[in-house]
């Protein structure tokens, strides 16, 4: 058996002997020096640091993401965003062509410049719903349609066009179109007299007539070619409808039109009387029958009695009523009235009615 050792343990105590604990002295431990932190206060302050940098680098990618987005919507706006379009994603409804629907007798050398070197400018669209508008580059769209449907090469289905950021003005849409048209030597006075007819009749512009609507569309043109265009509006509301290639006449064969039609009583009927029946005819042979028609001598007309005929004079009218807006054009022998609205729909005896109530009101 092993022999217990002993040992002699000295606590401190007061005078009385009573131990009072241990006290920590001077000597036995040294003191800690001052500012300096435990374990979990240097951890909490670590933590604050990396929660400080994080906030700040949340922020800079915070305000940088907002100067892409501004300079993204800069350069949308501008139309500098380019991308590969679908040829079926694109619409051309929203505004009103000033390119006819007919033959382009110069669209096969653009079909051939394109499949030369490609397309250098590409069209101008605006994302709407779950497809595009186009705004710029009619016949660029039609070369490509075209040309995919010709070839059916996947080259061709989708074409570069640059995106416009939704919600511009209509009035600026236009603009777009028409500006870009008018440094090109191709676009007729037809084609142009055609577009600011359409704009008037539009209910998304804000023009009061035809002389508004031109002014607004075609303001980078001189004012000569504005009057041109006038005139044309003229000759078009009146004999458009006899025509099959307006755009293939020239400035001084529609001006020359134009003023037969105000000046010659019954020229409009021998216009119409040439053109009646002819068939499908080429652009070169129509306007051959309307010089010829020029140069015939006028048929001399009696005048009606009590009116002074004046062919070219119009009164436009807007009326707003509880169906909607109404556009009222009114020349000599001729009222017509449109609006978004099917009135073919509309009982015959109601509107028999409602004609008989309209020259009522005009003659009471």
């Amino acid at each position: 058996m092993s022999k217990r050792r002993g040992f002699d343990i000295d606590f401190p105590g007061n005078a009385d002997g009573v131990f009072t604990g241990a006290k920590r002295s001077e000597a036995s431990e040294p003191a800690r020096p001052e500012g300096r932190r435990g374990p979990m206060a240097a951890a909490i302050s670590e933590n604050a640091d990396a929660l400080r940098q994080r906030a700040e680098a949340e922020r800079a990618i915070r305000e940088e993401n907002d100067r892409l987005a501004h300079e993204h919507v800069r350069l949308k706006r501008a139309g500098l965003i380019t991308d590969l379009i679908p040829l079926d994603a694109i619409r051309i409804e929203k505004l009103t062509r000033d390119r006819g629907p007919g033959q382009d007798t110069e669209i096969g050398e653009l079909k051939d410049s394109i499949l030369a070197i490609g397309l250098s400018n590409p069209i101008q669209v605006e994302p709407s719903g779950e497809g595009y508008e186009l705004v710029q580059g009619f016949r660029r769209l039609r070369a490509y349609r075209e040309l995919y449907a010709e070839t059916g090469d996947e080259a061709f289905a989708k074409i570069p066009a640059g995106l416009i950021a939704t919600g511009a003005e209509l009035e600026q849409l236009y603009r777009r179109m028409v500006d870009e048209n008018l440094v090109r030597r191709d676009i007729s006075f037809a084609e142009m007299a055609v577009l600011a007819l359409r704009y008037t009749e539009d209910p998304g512009t804000s023009a009061e007539d035809l002389e508004s609507a031109i002014d607004a569309l075609f303001a980078s043109a001189g004012r000569q070619k504005r009057s041109y265009i006038r005139h044309f509006a003229s000759l078009i509301e009146q004999v458009g409808d006899a025509l099959q290639h307006p755009q293939a006449i020239s400035r001084n064969l529609g001006l020359e039109l134009n003023k037969r039609l105000a000046s010659e009583d019954g020229f409009e009927t021998r216009l119409r009387e040439a053109m009646d029946g002819q068939g499908e005819i080429s652009p070169d042979y129509e306007v051959a029958v309307l010089q010829d028609l020029l140069k015939s001598a006028p048929k001399a007309a009696k005048p009606r009695a009590g009116a002074t005929r004046n062919a070219a004079a119009k009164t436009t009218l807007r009326c707003t009523v509880p169906a909607g807006t109404v556009r009222c054009a009114a020349r000599d022998g001729k009222v017509e009235l449109q609006m978004e609205r099917d009135f073919s729909s509309i009982d015959r005896h109601r509107l028999e009615a409602a004609v008989a109530a309209f020259m009522a009101a005009l003659d009471g």
